[in-house]
């Protein structure tokens, strides 16, 4: 037998009438007849050479088992062509069809997740790619060409080939366990040093030589903040967090935070970074106004 080609609109009025469960309730959903609709099912049940829906001994249609193996299909084009006319109304108000984004591993995950929940909703035809780096390998990724946006911390000074733009900080506290002998009060100056701390490394040469915050000859460099938090958590040393990161593990004891003399605890101050020979679309513009509320907030 040989089949038709459905049109779109015979397979959204198929949509219509499963999800409204009537014919007169997919008419006053998409503002047709219900003749209109009964005919366009009609149609498209001849074009694909099968009964979509039981009529008999029913007041509402209900969907044959063909009906309900081809919905899912039906319900894929549709979304698809939606999709690819929503791309379309963006390139032509100048949205970017793509944007690359590298976050520092220091921005509070919550505000992450709820700038790029919101980023989905508002920029649905936007491909957003992300990555997460840490120090000195957040502008990296930038001046290398593998990111169109950054949101990054103060570590790597004044590159000439980005723009920077203050978006807000986050505390830094130097924390241990509380069974750390730097734990208790009274530490003396220079104690830190004996003791063993844990950095976060940076994985790009732009902070080579440089080190923020290193009190301690002995050090641990790790690439992963969650895994100096585990060890920190352990008693294997100390090191500075984030504060929002760690004020659960405070607020219970899990860590400490330490009076150090040296005060090695600072603000961690974070901008939006971009290349000078680049211009801010709809969607990058967009993401750094919802972190800096985000970061404002947190």
């Amino acid at each position: 037998m040989k089949l038709g080609d459905p049109s779109l609109d015979q397979l959204r009025i198929f949509i219509a009438v499963a999800e409204h469960g009537s014919f007169g309730g997919a008419a006053k959903a998409m503002g047709r007849a219900v003749s209109a609709v009964s005919y366009g099912i009609a149609q498209l049940e001849a074009q694909l050479g099968m009964s979509l829906f039981e009529r008999e001994g029913s007041r509402r249609p209900v969907l044959t088992p063909e009906g309900e193996g081809l919905l899912a299909e039906a319900r894929g084009v549709s979304d698809g062509v939606d999709a690819l006319l929503a791309k379309a109304r963006s390139l032509h108000a100048g949205q970017e069809p793509s944007l690359a984004l590298v976050i520092d591993v220091m921005v509070p995950g919550d505000v992450t997740a709820h700038v790029l929940g919101e980023f989905r909703r508002m920029f649905p035809s936007c491909a957003l790619t992300l990555r997460i780096e840490g120090l000195g390998a957040v502008a990296a990724c930038l001046i290398e060409g593998g990111a169109d946006l950054a949101i990054g911390g103060p570590v790597i000074g004044d590159q000439p080939a980005l723009e920077r733009q203050a978006i807000g900080e986050i505390d830094l506290v130097p924390v241990a366990a509380p069974s750390h002998p730097l734990a208790r009060s009274g530490i003396a100056p220079g104690e830190s040093r004996r003791h063993l701390q844990l950095v976060l490394t940076d994985r790009s040469p732009l902070t080579e030589g440089r080190e923020f915050s290193v009190l301690s000859p002995r050090t641990w460099r790790l690439g992963d903040l969650g895994a100096k938090h585990s060890l920190l958590k352990e008693g294997l040393g100390w090191g500075n967090m984030p504060r929002g990161m760690v004020a659960g593990d405070l607020a219970s004891g899990a860590l400490v935070e330490l009076d150090l003399p040296e005060k090695p605890g600072d603000h961690y101050r974070l901008s939006a970074l971009w290349r000078r020979d680049t211009k801010l679309g709809p969607a990058a513009s967009w993401l750094v106004d919802a972190f800096k509320t985000g970061l404002a907030g947190a």
